[in-house]
C-alpha cells in the first residue's frame, strides 16, 4: 500500500532525524541549521499539499507563519499565557485568518490566484511591521522559551527533538490525509475539478480545506519559530520568505510529501553556503543561487525527490477484500410514469453563438438513446447542460419529472446521474483503482479528522472493493494498481466508464466511450452497456462510430449546428435524408 510505505519511510526518517544529530559528533551549528530546515519544511509541506495536490499556487504562506508567531508571542509576553497554551491559540487565529482569506482568494483562478495571494501576503507583512502592539519595525522581544517542568528548551539540541517530532507527526498526518477519500478529492482538484464535481466533490469546500490545512502547518512552524528565536521581526514573513517557501516545494518536488523536506534542506543549505562564500557580494549571491536552482529544475522539472524515490523499493499494492464491497442499493423507484430525462427547448448561448438551439428529447427508463452529429454540433455542450457544468440560457431539463437545470453538478450527481468525458479526465499520478474510487465519493462520509487519524480504514476498504468490482466489469482488473497515466487512451476511457459506474447511476452519460478502443474492446463495451440496460439503467451515449451506435441504441437523436434535425429508431435514422446529408454521408 502506497500510504503504508510512506509511513514506514516517515518512521525511518524519525529515527534518523531524532538520533543522529544528538550525538556529540554533530556540531551545534548543524543542529541549529537542521532546526531551521525542520521549521521551513513544515511550511513547505503545506505548499506541497496546496500546490502539488490542489493545484493552487500561493505566495502568502509566510503570512500564516507570522500569524501564529505573533499570536503566541503576544499572548506570552503581554498577557503571560503559557507558551504551550499559545499553540492552540496560534492555530485558532491562523485557521480563522486562513478561512477569511481563503474564502476570498479561492474564488480566483489562473494567474489571478497567485497574484491575489501575493497581494494580501504583502499587505499582511506591512501590517506586522507597522502595528505598535506587535512591536512595529523594532519587532517583538522577550518571548519566553518552552519549558518542560523546570527544564527550559533553550539549547539547539533540546529544541531539536520538539521540532522534528512536529515534522514527523505532520508528515504522517499528511500521508494519512492524502491516502483517503478526502485526499483523492484534493488530488482531483489540480487538473480535474470538473470531473471531481461530476462525482459529488464540493470543490469550493475542498479548496478551502486544503488552503486551511496548509495554513495550519505553517502555523505550527510559526509557533515553534517564535519560541526558538524568542524575538520576532516582520522581515521574516515578507515577500522573500514567501518565494523561498515556494522554491522549497518546487525544488524538492511539488506534489511529493518528502519533497518538502528535501527542498527545504537544499534551499537553506545552499543559501548558507553561498552566504559564507559570497557574503560581501550579496547581489552575486542571489545570482548564483538563482542559476543553481534553474539548473536543478532544468534536469528535473518535477523536483529532486522523484529522482531519489526511483531508487527506493517499489510500493506494495493495496490489498482488496472483495467481501467488503458496498452492497448496491436498490435504485430509487420512479416518482412518475414519464421519461427519466426530458429536455424541453433547452438552449445555450455564448454571446452571439448559439451552441444548443431549443433542443427537445427524452430518455426513458431502462432505455439507451444515442446522440450523434458532426463535430461542433453541440453534443458535449448538451451533456454539460444535463450535468450542471453549464446552465441553460433557457428551456427546461428534467430528471424524473424534477427540474435540474439550476442545480449544481454535485447535487445532480447525488440524484443518480454519472458521466464520462469527451477528453479523458483522470488523475494520471494516481492508480487506476484510486481514480475509479473517486466515483464512489458520495458513498463515503469520513472527513479530514478521520483521515488524519486513520479512523476511516473500514470505509476505505468498502470503497476500494466497490471500485475493484467496477474495474472487473470493464475488463481492467489486472491494471488496477498501475498509474492511470500509463494506460492507453482506450483503457483510460474504460476507466472513466468504471468510475461512472461507481456512482451506481440511474442515468449514465457516455461521451464517445468507444473512441480509441479496438474492435474486441468495443464489442465488450457494447455487451456491458446492454447488461446495464437490462439491470434497469438508462443510458445516453454520444458516439461517432455509427456501427457501434446502430447496434446499441433503442433510439437516436441527431444534432447539427446545435439543432435537432432528426429523432427515431436506428433503421429510420439510417435512411433519413437530412441525416445522410449532415452526418452519415453515403452510409445506407
Amino acid at each position: 500500500m502506497k500510504g503504508a510505505t510512506a509511513r514506514w519511510q516517515a518512521g525511518g526518517l524519525a529515527i534518523l532525524a531524532l538520533v543522529v544529530p544528538l550525538t556529540p559528533l554533530v556540531p551545534e551549528f548543524w543542529v541549529t541549521l537542521l532546526i531551521l530546515i525542520g521549521l521551513a519544511s513544515l511550511t513547505a509541506l503545506g505548499l506541497v499539499v496546496l500546490t502539488g495536490m490542489g493545484g493552487m499556487t500561493s505566495f502568502g504562506q509566510a503570512a500564516f507563519v507570522g500569524f501564529a508567531a505573533y499570536t503566541t508571542g503576544l499572548l506570552s509576553t503581554t498577557y503571560g499565557l503559557s507558551p504551550w497554551l499559545g499553540l492552540p491559540a496560534a492555530l485558532v487565529v491562523t485557521g480563522l485568518a486562513a478561512c477569511a482569506l481563503g474564502a476570498i482568494t479561492m474564488r480566483l483562478s489562473g494567474h489571478y490566484l497567485p497574484l491575489g495571494t501575493l497581494a494580501w501576503g504583502i499587505s499582511i507583512f506591512y501590517i506586522f511591521g507597522n502595528s505598535a502592539f506587535l512591536g512595529g519595525q523594532t519587532g517583538m522581544t522577550g518571548i519566553p522559551p518552552l519549558r518542560l517542568g523546570s527544564f527550559s528548551l533553550i539549547g539547539p539540541r533540546s529544541y531539536y527533538i520538539l521540532v522534528w517530532l512536529a515534522v514527523v507527526l505532520s508528515l504522517v498526518a499528511t500521508i494519512n490525509l492524502l491516502d483517503s477519500r478526502v485526499g483523492r478529492a484534493f488530488r482531483a482538484l489540480r487538473n480535474n475539478a470538473i470531473a471531481a464535481e461530476a462525482f459529488g466533490v464540493l470543490t469550493a469546500r475542498a479548496k478551502l480545506i486544503v488552503f486551511v490545512y496548509a495554513a495550519l502547518l505553517a502555523g505550527v512552524a510559526g509557533w515553534l519559530y517564535a519560541h526558538f528565536q524568542r524575538t520576532l521581526s516582520a522581515s521574516a514573513f515578507g515577500a522573500e520568505a514567501n518565494i523561498d517557501y515556494l522554491l522549497m516545494a518546487i525544488v524538492g518536488g511539488v506534489g511529493q510529501v518528502f519533497g518538502a523536506l528535501l527542498g527545504a534542506g537544499i534551499v537553506i543549505v545552499l543559501k548558507d553556503l553561498l552566504q559564507d562564500m559570497l557574503g560581501r557580494l550579496g547581489m552575486f549571491q542571489d545570482l548564483v543561487f538563482g542559476i543553481m536552482l534553474v539548473g536543478i529544475l532544468q534536469y528535473s522539472r518535477d523536483g529532486i525527490w522523484p529522482l531519489l524515490s526511483s531508487w527506493l523499493p517499489p510500493t506494495t499494492p493495496r490489498s482488496i477484500d472483495p467481501a467488503a464491497d458496498i452492497e448496491r442499493p436498490a435504485r430509487a423507484p420512479a416518482t412518475s410514469s414519464g421519461p427519466l430525462l426530458a429536455l424541453d427547448k433547452a438552449r445555450k448561448t455564448f454571446g452571439g453563438l448559439v451552441a444548443v438551439d431549443d433542443v427537445s428529447f427524452n430518455v426513458g427508463h431502462a432505455e439507451t438513446v444515442a446522440l450523434i452529429g458532426p463535430n461542433g454540433a453541440g453534443k458535449s455542450t448538451l451533456f454539460n447542460l444535463i450535468t450542471g457544468v453549464r446552465r441553460a440560457s433557457s428551456g427546461r431539463v428534467s430528471f424524473d419529472s424534477a427540474s435540474i437545470e439550476r442545480l449544481s453538478p454535485q447535487m445532480i450527481a447525488r440524484r443518480g446521474i454519472a458521466r464520462t468525458f469527451q477528453h479523458v479526465r483522470l488523475v494520471p499520478e494516481l492508480s487506476v483503482l484510486e481514480n475509479v474510487a473517486l466515483g464512489a465519493h458520495t458513498r463515503g462520509h469520513a472527513g479530514v479528522a478521520s483521515a488524519v487519524l486513520r479512523l476511516d480504514r473500514a470505509e476505505e476498504r468498502r470503497l476500494f472493493a466497490h471500485a475493484a468490482r467496477r474495474l472487473e466489469r470493464v475488463g481492467l482488473a489486472k491494471e488496477m494498481f498501475r498509474p492511470a497515466g500509463h494506460l492507453s487512451l482506450g483503457q483510460m476511457r474504460l476507466v472513466e466508464v468504471a468510475r461512472a459506474l461507481c456512482l451506481d447511476p440511474r442515468l449514465l452519460l457516455l461521451d464517445e466511450p468507444a473512441a480509441g478502443l479496438r474492435a474486441a474492446e468495443k464489442k465488450a463495451l457494447a455487451k456491458l452497456l446492454r447488461e446495464l440496460k437490462g439491470e434497469g439503467m438508462s443510458i445516453l451515449v454520444v458516439e461517432h462510430d455509427v456501427d457501434f451506435v446502430m447496434g446499441l441504441a433503442d433510439r437516436i437523436v441527431v444534432l447539427d449546428f446545435g439543432k435537432k434535425i432528426a429523432e427515431g429508431l436506428p433503421q429510420e435514422i439510417r435512411v433519413n435524408p437530412l441525416v445522410i446529408e449532415a452526418y452519415l454521408g453515403g452510409v445506407e
